[in-house]
């Protein structure tokens, strides 16, 4: 610790070693040992891959066989890469978003190491790996850390383009390149953002005249030429594609009507305030980057110009989704440019950066960290000992009650927990409450003794251990929120012209799909992701009524119909003839029309 703050200006080599080993300790680790795929989401982005794979068929999505066309393919593209490369699997599907993850940590130790120094540039890096908010939205199958990891290299274009007279070509080109990227990867947003802001920046710093040197008829050729192919050839194989995969999918749904209706959102004053939980544990010394925020517009040096134009990229993207359908991942863009912000603030005040270091404010916001860690010792050390004695039968999900209207937020389902569930997670969470104390402490120490590199890598390893921690209480999860273990055991005795069928939507039992490798039926669920793809006329006819699985279920051949715990009763009354259990787990069934082989 003594060598790393000492040592201002290492070698950007060791930099980038000490952010490797940062990124495998979190990420790669996490996607090697990482939990079943989740039911919605996770899973039907998954699946849509798998079958990508499966067909070879890389212009239309498809998810249970049915046409997918919502998405940018970028994501599905990697991913579905990654399974012709290591086979399908958990570690297969969560690859690209780590390597993506450390995609966004080089970005930002770009932009950060070239306008504030090098020790900023490891620091900001170091807040997008152990930042709360760039772990938890990269537990799902989400395509935002690819286009944050783009987005952020077409403004590193930007910067770089805008310091030569004229803009320098070869970064100009690659705004451009990075843009069209950021489109295959979710739609107009990734070139709307580069565009608007850059845009924005430079009509507030009087550089407006400047744009002409940015390649406004090359450039844009450029951009299509990466962009269009894929649109092109999806609306030539996709009637009515372009309509519904831009007007539908992005403009409506960011003025909240799309059809169908199946997101949720969040509060505007939570999901704004929701920010310093994402940015946790470097919220803390947010007061600091606002202390620093420019007082003077026009005639900058060089670094309170890229702090600006840091500003205008956090604002931007923040107002933008302010308006929209409010969830809490969108604005994961602006994480880098608030890293940034964080990352050079903290250079300042520690006194590296040819500034006077802050001998109070900085010491404090660090001694407020430690007071509120130590609150999370305590109560981890309570809860630890009410329930020393509870023994948790069976899963997690026995323990539950449920909160569905909280559902919106991400960490929703932290209102499930009863005392009886907590008693399930001792072991992650005495751990958190231990990493919390040692790493906060630490840092507090060497804050103290002005040894601030220290007290730096001592916020990132706690994080890296609370995420290890967190992971662990994810896999506890995992019979709750997945439904892997239901379609094991289907896949233990099914036979060739079995049927399985979900009842109610796709999304509700998608893990099945995924790891069954087989095309599920969707009894009264024709709605949300598959309902559009479902009235093509290639379309499987895999949506049934009530009247439907009667028949079925008195056919000879077996069905499998998985539900949820607490409709089994109402759908008994539903189907002719016997009705077994064949599998339980997480508070969802198996139901089967046949006894399972070797019953008596």
């Amino acid at each position: 610790m003594d060598r790393l703050n000492h040592n201002l200006e290492m070698p950007k080599r060791r930099y980038l070693l000490l952010l490797l080993l940062l990124w495998s300790f979190i990420y790669l680790l996490s996607a090697v040992n990482s939990p079943p795929l989740l039911d919605d989401a996770d899973s039907v982005h998954a699946e849509a891959a798998r079958e990508m794979a499966e067909t070879s068929d890389w212009i239309t999505l498809h998810a249970n066989r049915i046409r997918y066309l919502e998405k940018a393919p970028l994501m599905y593209w990697s991913v579905a890469a990654s399974y012709k490369i290591f086979g399908v699997s958990e570690f297969s599907s969560r690859l690209p978003i780590a390597l993506a993850t450390f995609g966004l940590m080089l970005a930002t130790w770009l932009i950060g190491s070239h306008a504030f120094g090098a020790r900023a540039g490891f620091y900001s890096a170091a807040i997008i790996a152990s930042c709360v908010g760039i772990f938890l939205f990269t537990r799902v199958l989400w395509p935002d850390v690819l286009l944050t990891m783009l987005i952020s290299l077409a403004f590193y274009c930007f910067i770089r383009a805008r310091e030569g007279r004229p803009a320098t070509p070869r970064y100009v080109y690659g705004i451009y390149v990075f843009g069209a990227l950021g489109i295959l990867t979710k739609g107009l947003i990734g070139a709307v953002f580069p565009a608007a802001i850059i845009g924005g920046y430079l009509v507030i710093n009087g550089e407006l005249r400047r744009l002409r040197e940015f390649k406004l008829v090359t450039g844009p050729l450029l951009f299509l030429l990466v962009a269009a192919p894929w649109h092109i050839l999806a609306g030539l194989s996709n009637k009515t594609f372009l309509w519904f995969y831009f007007v539908n999918e992005q403009f409506k749904r960011y003025i909240g009507t799309r059809y169908p209706a199946d997101y949720d959102t969040v509060p505007l004053g939570l999901f704004l305030a929701l920010h310093l939980v994402w940015l946790f544990p470097w919220s803390f010394f947010l007061p600091l980057a606002v202390k620093e925020v420019p007082r003077r517009i026009r005639q900058l040096d060089s670094e309170g110009s890229v702090a600006l134009f840091c500003w205008v990229w956090v604002a931007m993207i923040i107002l933008f989704f302010s308006f929209s359908t409010t969830q809490e991942y969108y604005t994961m863009p602006a994480y880098p440019a608030m890293a940034l912000l964080i990352a050079r603030a903290l250079t300042r005040a520690e006194g590296y950066a040819g500034e006077r270091a802050s001998t109070k404010l900085l010491p404090s916001m660090q001694a407020a960290l430690t007071v509120l860690s130590v609150a999370v010792f305590g109560g981890s050390v309570v809860a630890y000992y009410l329930t020393r004695h509870a023994v948790v039968e069976g899963d997690i999900s026995a323990t539950l009650t449920r909160n569905p209207e909280a559902y919106a937020l991400s960490l929703g389902h932290i209102l499930d927990l009863t005392p009886q569930s907590v008693a399930a997670l001792r072991f992650p969470i005495i751990g958190t409450g231990v990493v919390f104390l040692a790493g906060s402490v630490a840092a507090l120490y060497f804050r103290l003794k002005r040894r601030h590199g220290a007290a730096n890598v001592s916020l990132a390893l706690m994080m890296a251990a609370f995420f290890f921690f967190a992971n662990s209480a994810l896999a506890t999860f995992g019979p709750y929120l997945s439904s892997k273990a239901l379609a094991e055991a289907i896949m233990r005795e099914y036979k060739q012209g079995e049927v399985i069928v979900i009842n109610g939507e796709y999304e509700g039992g998608s893990s099945i799909n995924f790891y069954t490798r087989e095309m599920v039926y969707i009894l009264n669920g024709r709605t949300a992701n598959l309902e559009y793809g479902s009235h093509f006329e290639d379309a499987p006819k895999i949506f049934l009524g009530d009247d439907d699985i009667a028949r079925m279920w008195s056919a000879s051949n077996r069905v499998y119909l998985f539900t949820d715990g607490a409709a089994v009763e109402t759908l008994t009354a539903k189907l002719d003839g016997p009705v077994f259990r064949f599998a339980e787990s997480g508070g969802k069934v198996i139901l089967t029309n046949k006894l399972p082989t070797g019953t008596p």
